[in-house]
């Protein structure tokens, strides 16, 4: 069975390493891209199941590079991320097709879950902790 292909696109190095980090251990083929460009590149020649895209990105922002991938693949799944409680943008990235979004600084933890049910595999962690 071929791997589910995540792509995170942030212009945060971190942020990417990060994440590639933690959704590689969860089994899934990562790209990466530091904007809208390179983004878009890799979903044409990789299309990706999912994509954690950063509203926030020097030159095209979050909002152009969703319609251009929705463009290109309409099945492809996003989630937002965003650092700033844009409610406008949020609000129109839904109405664009992302599924949701996730708020910087985000739990880590939350946002696996998320993207492991977008996914359709569950995760041996889908417990609330504490419960």
């Amino acid at each position: 069975m071929d791997k589910k292909k995540l792509l995170i696109v942030d212009d945060q190095n971190g942020i990417r390493v990060l994440l590639v980090e933690v959704f590689n251990s969860e089994g899934y083929q990562t790209f990466q891209a530091s904007n809208g460009k390179l983004a878009l590149e890799i979903v044409r020649k990789e299309p990706p199941d999912l994509v954690l895209l950063d509203m926030k990105i020097p030159g095209m922002d979050g909002l152009d590079i969703l319609k251009h991938i929705k463009q290109i693949d309409s099945s492809i799944k996003v989630i937002m991320m965003t650092a700033y409680g844009e409610l406008d943008m949020i609000k129109e990235a839904t109405d664009l097709g992302a599924l949701m979004h996730f708020t910087k600084p985000f739990d880590i933890d939350e946002l696996r879950v998320a993207v492991n049910s977008q996914m359709g595999l569950s995760s041996s962690h889908d417990y609330a902790v504490g419960s």
